[in-house]
């Protein structure tokens, strides 16, 4: 398989895509909006999406953090609270707050097996600071890191228990940043002492979870020329290293403003950097076309991590019960 997540264009797969998925199969393909119409329209596409990959079995992604980061929506598919919101409930009821995370974690999942979807990119283990970029906000559970790391925990348990891997999101840290990836470049100025004991905390506690997506941001203590997403100090040296992952792990999408350079070269340079699959969320053909041009296919330690990671499917403690994870957000006044 490629080395590569790629976006495709529509609800239904064009011929081009067919062909691209059955000649060069990537290592998964990610969902947006643009892509999700209803239940059976989403469950066909995946279905289709497999078939023309086969024998190969690329992941099949999508974000879905809950609050205002929901590919599959309402009324469609159930409203569902900002991490925020779980992090508030934390400082009055810890004990509702922790089972809430994973009450979401279980609900997600559901929504993600029944349409075909096996990999949630979430939770958001960002720490959240002050001036934090609005692009992450209320995606963030907390400004403490015990918190962060005892409710992303907890919603990460809930994907695994209905057989949804999580991606814990965005390593080594984006809570600090104040310039929105999508547009710009962050720089965060922080020491790595400073880092590592607030930033890097939920991270490393949770680091045995099977994905990982990193930031695009500058951390001149770490690595003063490039962002995260394409350095190999701060990849083997920090989130290999110090924060200990061992996951596979994604770049963010490489087609944000935080990056420059043509996609092929973003693409090449996140992989020699240590990422292990390059994610490119556009959905134009001509661009998954160049990259299964350009990247290498997946191998050595790479597929190996990957291997792993599709092994976390059924280590959960499912089923769940989708009527009582529904009835305590009700209860916990997190959702109507």
């Amino acid at each position: 398989m490629l080395a590569a997540v790629i976006g495709i264009e529509g609800t239904v797969l064009t011929a081009a895509e067919r062909r691209l998925l059955a000649e060069t199969p990537p290592a998964g393909v990610i969902l947006f909006a643009r892509n999700v119409a209803d239940r059976a329209q989403l469950r066909s596409l995946t279905n289709a999406i497999r078939a023309a990959a086969a024998p190969a079995v690329p992941m099949i992604l999508v974000d879905q953090e809950g609050g205002r980061v929901m590919r599959l929506c309402p009324p469609v598919w159930r409203s569902l609270p900002a991490m925020a919101a779980i992090g508030a409930l934390f400082a009055r009821q810890p004990d509702q707050a922790v089972q809430a995370a994973r009450a979401v974690g279980h609900l997600i999942g559901c929504d993600l097996v029944e349409t075909g979807i096996d990999v949630a990119c979430a939770p958001v283990l960002d720490v959240a600071a002050s001036g934090l970029t609005e692009a992450i906000g209320s995606r963030a559970f907390s400004s403490d890191p015990f918190v962060v790391t005892e409710l992303g925990g907890a919603l990460a348990e809930g994907l695994l228990d209905t057989g949804v891997l999580p991606v814990i999101k965005h390593l080594p840290g984006h809570g600090r940043a104040q310039v929105d990836s999508h547009v710009g470049l962050p720089v965060v100025t922080a020491s790595l002492d400073e880092l590592a004991a607030r930033d890097f905390v939920p991270f490393r506690t949770l680091a045995d979870l099977p994905i990982g997506m990193t930031a695009h941001i500058v951390f001149p203590a770490l690595d003063p020329d490039r962002p995260a997403t394409l350095s190999r100090p701060i990849i083997e040296g920090v989130i290999r290293g110090q924060i200990g992952f061992s996951g596979l792990l994604l770049s963010d999408d490489l087609g944000m403003g935080a990056l420059s350079g043509d996609l092929v070269g973003r693409a090449i340079a996140c992989l020699a950097a240590g990422c292990d699959l390059a994610l490119a969320c556009s959905g134009r053909i001509e661009d998954a076309l160049a990259l299964a041009d350009a990247l290498p296919r997946l191998a050595g330690e790479a597929a190996h991590r990957h291997a792993r990671a599709l092994a976390f499917r059924g280590t959960g403690q499912g089923p769940v019960d989708v009527a009582a994870a529904e009835h305590h957000l009700r209860a916990t006044q997190l959702v109507a």
